[in-house]
């Protein structure tokens, strides 16, 4: 298991189209993708459960990866975020 934190820079947090974005790229990978958030820890690989979590911008969200392919996983959750998926 590996993790890493790393902040919301889009400056309407975790809205649709960032969820979606986010979801299709951790379905790429094999291992178990999921972030906490306060005290809120939501399934990265689900629209709703990643939308539930209410990501705001500038809070702080920590990636935890388990499986086989979580190195590679974790760089690209943490790549796409810093990134501001796409927006």
């Amino acid at each position: 298991m590996v993790s890493k934190a790393t902040l919301i820079k889009n400056p309407s947090g975790l809205h649709l189209r960032p969820a979606g974005i986010l979801c299709k790229e951790a379905l790429l990978y094999k291992a178990k993708i999921s972030f906490r958030v306060r005290n809120v820890t939501a399934n990265a690989k689900s629209v709703l459960s990643v939308l539930g979590a209410c990501v705001k911008c500038g809070e702080e969200v920590e990636f935890i990866c388990d499986g086989p392919d979580e190195e590679q996983a974790l760089e690209a959750m943490i790549r796409l975020v810093d990134n501001r998926l796409g927006e």
